[in-house]
């Protein structure tokens, strides 16, 4: 098996793992690349299907085009859509900095839909080299009830040997794409023909390389307006994915602090 082959067999066995041994799953949905990528993974492990609800948590703040293409594709995919809205940015911890307070709306819409859905386990498409914090994780990631992360005691594995066992009154988050990179993502959307947003691709001398909330998410000087160009581009470019996101360039702990409050 090449590379994709290889990283596409192990999320799928991932998929299945947590549909096997997690009773209430739900799969986090973005509409970013990165998350259309698990739903493809999720059909081809199912048959066709996703036979769990899809959570968007809703900040009411993104881009027209990101709402056009989740109302598309979500009929197109035949998606089970929860649709959580966030809380108001005056709920937020006032000390976290303004681009990350932002953030905390969907950390706090997040604990919304767990409250109310009670969901045992959430299927999120984060990948270790997104950003350092991330670069904690593991494939199966036990957290409190209410999200909450505690990066310094997480189970060990090894060789795939992943722990499923749920702690009372926890939950676990899985991380399928974690040994996934961006041009790795790129190459399987074009080997595989997966749609992606219109944003990812230069108009203008610009693109979007990470798609977050309208205001605090900004493209990047780009000519790259095809699928072969993106990874062109990639296979070059020592800029950060994530450049483009103003909470990216916030305090140095405001991500470590939303990821261990239960941030995406």
């Amino acid at each position: 098996m090449d590379r994709l082959d290889s990283l596409e067999s192990q999320s799928v066995f991932i998929l299945r793992e947590a549909f096997a041994k997690i009773e209430k799953l739900a799969m986090l949905w973005s509409f970013g690349k990165d998350s259309n990528v698990l739903v493809w993974l999720a059909k081809k492990a199912f048959f066709g299907r996703v036979p769990f609800p899809v959570v968007n948590v809703d900040t009411g703040n993104k881009m027209p085009e990101a709402y056009a293409f989740r109302d598309r594709y979500t009929a197109e995919w035949g998606l089970d859509l929860i649709v959580g809205p966030c809380p108001p940015l005056e709920a937020t911890d006032p000390t976290l900095p303004p681009a990350a307070r932002a953030g905390a709306r969907k950390t706090l819409g997040l604990k919304g839909v767990l409250e109310t859905h009670k969901f045992d386990g959430l299927i999120a498409g984060i990948r270790r080299d997104e950003e350092g914090t991330r670069a904690k994780e593991r494939v199966f990631s036990p957290r409190g009830q209410g999200g909450d992360w505690n990066f310094k005691d997480q189970p060990p594995e090894f060789w795939d040997q992943f722990n499923t066992d749920l702690r009372p009154g926890a939950h676990i988050r899985v991380h399928p794409l974690l040994h996934w990179t961006e041009i790795d993502i790129w190459r399987y959307v074009q080997r595989e023909g997966i749609p992606v947003s219109e944003l990812y691709f230069a108009k203008g001398g610009k693109r979007y390389r990470s798609l977050g909330d309208k205001d605090i998410t900004f493209p990047i000087d780009s000519t790259a307006d095809t699928l072969e160009a993106i990874i062109t581009e990639l296979e070059t470019t020592r800029v950060s994915e994530r450049s483009g996101r103003a909470m990216d360039h916030s305090a140095e702990d405001a991500f470590e602090r939303l990821r261990a409050d239960g941030y995406l």
